[in-house]
C-alpha cells in the first residue's frame, strides 16, 4: 500500500467522522429552518455580519468568511434582500459593496440564535464528556494550525 492510500480502518474512521458531522449539522439546520424559516446560508450571512462586522461587511469579506464564490453569494444576497433581511450599499471609494443587516434581519437572527443554541446542545454538546470536549478542542487547534 502506498503512503497516500488509506487502509480500511482509516477509511472507516473518516466515514464515521463525516457521517457524524453531517447528521448533527443536518439536525441543527433542520430545527433552525423549521422554527425560523432561515436556511443555513441565511443564518451564516446574518451571523457573520453581526459577529465579524458589527452588522455590516464588505461583500468580498463576507464571501471569503463563508468560503463562497462571489457569484453564489451575490445570488443569495439578492434573495435575502428581497425578504428584507439585508441591504447592499455601493461603496464610493473602491467599487466595493457593503452588506448591511436590516432591523428585520437582526430580529430574525435574534429569534434564531436560541433555537440554534438549543439544537447544538441537544444534538452535539449533551452527547460529549469533558474528555471528548478536550479531545475535540485539541484536534481543532491542531488541524487549524496545519491548514
Amino acid at each position: 500500500m502506498e503512503i497516500n492510500e488509506l487502509n480500511d480502518e482509516e477509511m472507516q474512521i473518516w466515514n464515521m467522522w463525516k457521517g457524524s458531522f453531517n447528521r448533527i449539522f443536518g439536525r441543527v439546520v433542520k430545527e433552525m429552518s423549521e422554527h425560523t424559516g432561515l436556511s443555513e446560508g441565511d443564518f451564516g450571512v446574518l451571523d457573520r455580519l453581526v459577529q465579524f462586522g458589527g452588522g455590516k461587511l464588505r461583500q468580498q469579506e463576507l464571501a471569503d468568511s463563508m468560503d463562497w464564490d462571489k457569484s453564489r453569494l451575490s445570488h443569495h444576497l439578492t434573495r435575502m434582500e428581497k425578504r428584507g433581511l439585508i441591504r447592499r450599499k455601493p461603496l464610493d471609494a473602491d467599487r466595493g459593496v457593503q452588506v448591511i443587516i436590516t432591523s428585520v434581519g437582526q430580529s430574525t437572527l435574534d429569534q434564531a440564535l436560541p433555537v440554534v443554541s438549543k439544537a447544538i446542545r441537544k444534538h452535539f454538546l449533551d452527547q460529549l464528556t469533558d474528555q471528548d470536549i478536550e479531545s475535540i478542542a485539541k484536534l481543532a487547534e491542531r488541524t487549524k494550525k496545519r491548514s
